[in-house]
């Protein structure tokens, strides 16, 4: 089994605010992400798939046609978004996290790889934090 990994990146804005929770709390639990007038990152994402090589064109899977693929599906919506508002598959009400997009990108890509497996989606929100999904085992 071989793994091939495709990076794009996408910049966007989303605060972290739970509606019930006072200004106060919600500022002790997200820091700086819960800032009213949002913030933003430059996210770095990384899809990997697994699978064997076509016998031919080496390839387990065209990364010309991953990209297309990852842009299309997800980084096209993402780029330049508020992740809490304008994002038609994050639900309203779920915090834009990096763990909780990881998650969601998973989900928008899974369908459209054909070939080979999708391994993992890996969302690098900051140089320090990113999070992983290998899917449901």
């Amino acid at each position: 089994m071989l793994y091939l990994t495709r990076k794009e990146h996408f910049n966007a804005a989303h605060k972290l605010f739970v509606e019930e929770w006072s200004v106060e709390k919600n500022e002790f639990m997200f820091g700086k992400c819960a800032n009213k007038n949002w913030h933003g990152h430059n996210y770095a994402l990384f899809v990997t798939v697994k699978g064997n090589p076509d016998p031919i064109t080496g390839f387990i899977m065209d990364v010309k046609k991953l990209s297309d693929i990852m842009k299309k599906v997800v980084v096209d919506k993402l780029d330049h978004s508020n992740l809490n508002l304008d994002v038609d598959f994050i639900p309203k009400k779920m915090q834009a996290t990096t763990e909780n997009l990881c998650r969601l990108i998973w989900e928008q890509l899974e369908p459209h790889i054909e070939g080979c497996k999708l391994h993992c989606v890996k969302l690098q929100e900051t140089e320090n934090i990113y999070a992983e999904y290998f899917g449901e085992e």
